[in-house]
Order: C-alpha cells, then structure tokens, then sequence
C-alpha cells in the first residue's frame, strides 16, 4: 500500500479538476475522463474519511472504557 494516494493529494486533485471545469478549462473531449477521476478522488477522501472517523470513535471508547476502571 505504498502507493496508496493521502487524503491530501486526492483533495487537492479534486479541487484542481472543479477549478479547472468552473474556469471552462477542460474540453469536451477530456470532460468524461475527469469526471471519472473525480469520482475516483471522491471515493478515496470518503474512505479515509471514514476510517479516520472509526478510529478516533474506537480510541475515544478505549479512554472512555478505561476512565471506568
């Protein structure tokens, strides 16, 4: 998983694409290419997005669980 793409670099990927589609930048020809890409981009940041939020949940439960003891 060493190429996996960081939350980061997809984002900033993404925001260049609309950028780019809201400046009438890309062409028809290259429009289907992108917008796939986007919706690639879209489902790394939801994913990291929920791993991250299940892990701050779980540690949170932890310190909870152990603040009982």
């Amino acid at each position: 998983m060493e190429n996996e793409m960081k939350y980061t670099e997809a984002f900033e990927e993404l925001q260049t694409i609309v950028s780019d589609m809201e400046d009438s930048k890309i062409s028809i020809d290259d429009l289907d290419i992108k917008i796939k890409r986007a919706s690639e981009l879209l489902k790394i940041c939801k994913d990291k997005l929920f791993k991250t939020e299940t892990n701050v949940q779980k540690i949170l439960n932890e310190i909870k669980d152990y603040s009982k003891d």
